[in-house]
Parts: C-alpha cells; sequence; structure tokens
C-alpha cells in the first residue's frame, strides 16, 4: 500500500506504465486476430485443432495467418526491448515532458506499423513506423550506457 503513492509521484514511471499498457493491449488483439483468421481461413497450427475444425486437411498454413503471426513477432522483437529500455530510462529521472514524447513516439510508431502490415498498406508505410519507433529506443539506450559507463 506505500509503494503505489511512491509510483504515482513518479510521472515518468507512470507515464512508461501507461504506454506499455496500451502497446501490451495491441499484442493481445494481434493475437485475437491470428485466432480469428485461423478459424476464418481454416489454417489451423495443431492437427487436434484441425480436426476439431473439420479435418486434418485444415491442418495448414496459411499467407494471412503467416501475416499476422509475423506482426506479432515483429512485435515482440521490438516491444519487449522497450520494455526494459524504458523502465530503466524511468530510473534515470528524464524530463517528464522529453520522456513523454519518447513513449509517445515508440506507442505510434508500432500502432501504425501493426496496422500497415495487418491491412497490407503500401511500402514504406511500415518500414517508415518502425524506423520511427526506433528512435526513442536508440535515445534510451545511449542515455541508460552514458548513466551507467562510470559503472563498467
Amino acid at each position: 500500500s506505500g509503494t503505489f503513492p511512491k509510483m504515482i509521484e513518479n510521472k515518468v514511471f507512470m507515464s512508461f506504465t501507461f504506454y506499455s499498457t496500451i502497446l501490451i493491449l495491441k499484442m493481445y488483439v494481434v493475437a485475437i486476430i491470428t485466432g480469428q483468421v485461423r478459424l476464418r481461413k481454416k489454417a489451423f497450427a495443431n492437427p487436434e485443432d484441425a480436426l476439431r475444425n473439420g479435418g486434418l486437411q485444415y491442418y495448414r498454413e496459411d499467407p494471412d495467418v503467416e501475416r499476422c503471426r509475423r506482426a506479432h513477432r515483429n512485435d515482440m522483437e521490438n516491444i519487449f526491448p522497450f520494455l526494459f529500455l524504458g523502465a530503466i530510462y524511468s530510473l534515470l529521472d528524464p524530463s517528464p515532458a522529453v520522456a513523454r514524447i519518447h513513449f509517445l513516439i515508440f506507442c505510434v510508431g508500432r500502432i501504425v506499423h501493426t496496422i500497415a502490415y495487418l491491412l497490407q498498406l503500401k511500402a514504406p508505410t511500415r518500414s517508415v513506423a518502425y524506423s520511427v519507433a526506433q528512435l526513442p529506443c536508440f535515445s534510451m539506450a545511449l542515455q541508460i550506457l552514458l548513466a551507467t559507463t562510470p559503472y563498467w
């Protein structure tokens, strides 16, 4: 009960928590979409699921399901590092406004990336969104390294 008020005092950490939670919810949405596409396209990853939904012929891959899976994997490759970097960065006592801009740019970039991936928006929408989202991560990583080099 005593720790939460201290967390609320840390505006940067609360902002990080907000954007991280949005991103995790977005990942759950992608997982749900993947499942829905599997059902709609009758393309199951496991034989028992195929048997339950019409037969072993549906134990197969589908390009639309694979697209959803790639979007999800890309999220894991990028959002998980952000969760680490953002948490550590929050401990460095950055300006709350600057920190919020870092988190917002990453969050918006990842949301646009997912939309571009799933809706097959024309290039380079997806890669631009990816690159924009990487910028705050590189910035946070650099600041963490600068803060921690005296301890290496």
